[in-house]
């Protein structure tokens, strides 16, 4: 007796291969992932060699400052390239001063915008708004320079320093920082512009990580009985903490690498006269813009280079506390979950 098979096992092709296991599938493009393996490596090894040849090539052009002086580059702050003396404190300060009084005024005025951006901006207001941010961050610095020598210093000598030292003058801490003449220049003047110049930065990097958050995380949180700025403070920051962190790090490279502006409105003295934020002072990027072009071969092209050494390191410090702190930050996530 046989047995009639249904008709569609009967017309089924036949299986090639024991087990009645489909063929292998042959992978192809075997050349194009290696060459593209190949691509992203030497990009990165690429990377860190031209990091490691800018540190090099500083070393060896400032080492003949660095065997005269040694460390007491640092903490000198003499600067006389008649008598070949050189010593960088002057502009360290004025770097790191500017910076942390740009800073002060830019973050917060950033989480601001961010805030009114993401949570309380109409939608008729919003993409406009976010366009004229980020056009500021187009603006050459030069125009910056030149606008907070002619516009902003003398409103800010009327209007800001001179009242302060009304108020300050006598006050044994507060009135040492607002002495001096006001002359629309100095440490404050600079650090304000380049608050200015670094906001955009920072307020879009804050705007963009904002948006990123789980409408769901906000919705529960508003449901709740949350205000905005608890829903802000308690939900928002602690879920992109890192990308603000890494927004506040990109406005201080910023700070700490600006020339053309901070060349114009810090005065472009290389003395170390006063703690006053209204004297004029000096930064690493302006000394050089200032130096380089006219200095001879010998200590003082040599001490220029120790400053541009100077400002690297600076850089690097500021970036390796960044990521310790965010660790840090994410160790005490781990701890409290």
């Amino acid at each position: 007796m046989t047995m009639q098979l249904p008709a569609s096992v009967a017309n089924a092709p036949a299986k090639v291969g024991g087990g009645g296991t489909p063929p292998p599938v042959r992978r192809t493009g075997k050349l194009g992932d290696l060459v593209f393996s190949v691509l992203t490596r030497g990009s990165a090894i690429l990377t860190l060699a031209l990091l490691l040849g800018i540190m090099l090539s500083l070393l060896v052009s400032a080492w003949p400052s660095i065997r005269e002086f040694g460390l007491g580059f640092i903490f000198s702050s003499e600067w006389d390239p008649v008598m070949d003396q050189y010593g960088g404190l002057a502009m360290i300060y004025g770097t790191l001063a500017t910076s942390a009084i740009a800073l002060l005024i830019a973050v917060p005025v950033s989480f601001g915008i961010a805030l009114f951006l993401t949570e309380l901006s109409p939608a008729w207001l919003k993409r406009p708004l976010g366009t004229a941010i980020e056009l500021l961050a187009a603006v050459p610095s030069i125009v910056y320079g030149m606008w907070g020598l002619m516009v902003f210093g003398p409103i800010l000598v009327k209007y800001f320093q001179q009242p302060l030292q009304a108020i300050f003058g006598n006050v044994p801490v507060l009135g040492a920082l607002v002495s001096g003449v006001p002359m629309g220049i100095g440490i404050l003047p600079a650090g304000i512009i380049l608050a200015i110049m670094v906001i955009p930065y920072i307020a879009s990097v804050m705007r963009d990580v904002f948006e990123v958050t789980p409408a769901l995380l906000k919705e529960s949180a508003y449901g709740l009985g949350s205000s905005t700025w608890e829903v802000m403070w308690k939900v928002v920051l602690p879920y992109t903490k890192a990308g603000v962190v890494g927004g506040i790090m990109l406005g201080l490279g910023r700070a700490l690498g600006e020339t053309m502006a901070v060349t114009f409105v810090i005065g472009n003295v290389s003395q170390l006269n006063s703690a006053s934020l209204f004297d004029a002072a000096s930064s690493i990027t302006s000394t050089l813009a200032n130096e380089f072009a006219e200095a001879g071969e010998g200590l003082h092209q040599a001490s220029l280079f120790y400053l541009g050494l100077l400002l690297f390191f600076i850089t690097f410090v500021v970036l390796t506390l960044s990521k310790l702190m965010l660790l840090r930050l994410q160790k005490g996530e781990g701890a409290k979950s």
